[in-house]
């Protein structure tokens, strides 16, 4: 199996921590598969999140994608959710093409035990995806499909 080749798509990043490029690296792909790059907790102490609490934990980073056809999706990483309830608080956090501002992470323990961030920690992660842009057309009526309008469950529990 080989790597995906690189992609013609620059991203700009402001460091706004000093210690990237020094104590940490610079975000990069885990493997030459890896969607996503990885997020660090740009913390100066660690951070002791108790079960049920949320705090913004900065990046470090600032990004401008400047494309309008991409944007940014700041995702949980998977290990933490699974074994240690940490997740984003909102989600999914979602970078808009010309914002420029700070990354900050929402961190939500939503598990039963305190959970220790230690500054320069992989916390979340960051996938950049291609945009489609929708026109509204207003209708009364839409033509059928297999599935209608049938919501949760409708397909069956399993």
């Amino acid at each position: 199996m080989s790597a995906i080749a690189p992609s013609p798509h620059l991203l700009e990043v402001k460091l706004l921590d000093a210690r990237f490029g020094s104590l940490w690296p610079l975000p990069d792909y885990a493997t030459g598969a890896s969607a996503a790059l990885d997020l660090r907790a740009a913390l100066d102490a660690p951070l002791d999140l108790a079960p049920g609490a949320a705090a913004l934990v900065p990046s470090g980073l600032a990004i401008h994608l400047r494309d309008p056809g991409l944007c940014a999706l700041v995702l949980p990483r998977s290990g933490l959710g699974h074994k240690h309830g940490i997740v984003l608080g909102n989600g999914t956090g979602l970078i808009d093409a010309d914002y420029q501002g700070p990354l900050l992470i929402s961190a939500w323990n939503r598990g039963s035990a305190a959970f220790r961030i230690e500054p320069g920690d992989r916390i979340a992660q960051l996938l950049l995806l291609p945009i489609v842009r929708a026109s509204l057309q207003v209708v009364d009526t839409f033509e059928d499909s297999a599935r209608g309008s049938g919501g949760f469950g409708h397909t069956g529990l399993r």
